[in-house]
């Protein structure tokens, strides 16, 4: 396998709206090196949700090629890149979108209803994982039963418990105060320098950009350079 483990070449993406084409991104190219801690940053509209969903493969690019891991989720099944989504991706979003009936425990163990190990494991591995964040003593919590920040460990625990090689970060700290998006943020750093996580994430703020290893700006679906950004209000 290379050392990329994001490779883009020609990559756009168009979303017919009625009559009217919306280019969301117009023939990016884009290496993520393995461990690497990627931001991309970018105004609402300026095509970082959608690289991330193509990376998720949760959508399929209009042009040019994607290859993840050496693969091309674009040419996938849906069962295959389900089984291949779970093994190698995690996820962790804004909005948490924890099950609200389920404990942290339970919570965490979802993805791993989809491999084949005993119950037994499955517990083991998921108490693993909420001890990584921190959390090992509210493991019978549910989620009304945590803070914000709490709920976002709970959600970084269920994107590492299948030791995936790639966590997609979409707005992390989004739904955050500034203390617990810092303990997010931290958490993510330890992740990508302790244990060679590829972490990608969008975000629109710059103190959690600068979290990252790199940032890639864009704008109008295209990668630019921070002085080519047109601020807010400016003609």
């Amino acid at each position: 396998m290379s050392e990329s483990t994001v490779k883009a070449v020609g990559l756009s993406k168009i979303f017919e709206r009625g009559q009217t084409s919306v280019v969301a991104l117009e023939k990016v190219d884009l290496v993520v090196e393995k461990g690497d801690f990627v931001a991309l940053m970018g105004p609402s509209g300026s095509g970082k949700s959608t690289l991330l969903h193509l990376i998720a493969g949760m959508d399929k690019p209009t042009e040019g090629h994607l290859y993840v891991l050496d693969e091309e989720p674009a040419n996938m099944t849906e069962r295959t890149l389900a089984r291949w989504r779970n093994n190698h991706l995690g996820f962790v979003f804004q909005s948490f979108n924890l099950i609200p009936v389920l404990t942290a425990l339970e919570n965490v163990e979802l993805p791993l209803k989809l491999t084949s190990l005993s119950r037994a494991k499955r517990r083991e591995n998921a108490k693993t994982a909420l001890k990584l964040v921190g959390l090992e003593d509210r493991v019978d919590h549910f989620p009304r039963q945590l803070s914000g920040g709490q709920e976002q460990r709970v959600a970084i625990a269920r994107a590492i418990v299948t030791d995936p090689q790639i966590i997609l970060a979409d707005e992390p700290t989004g739904n955050l105060d500034a203390n617990s998006a810092r303990d997010v943020l931290q958490l993510l750093q330890k992740l990508n320098k302790d244990f060679g996580k590829t972490i990608v994430m969008v975000t629109h703020d710059p103190h959690s950009a600068a979290a990252a290893s790199r940032i890639i700006h864009l704008d109008k679906g295209k990668f630019v350079e921070p002085s080519e950004l047109i601020p807010v209000g400016a003609e």
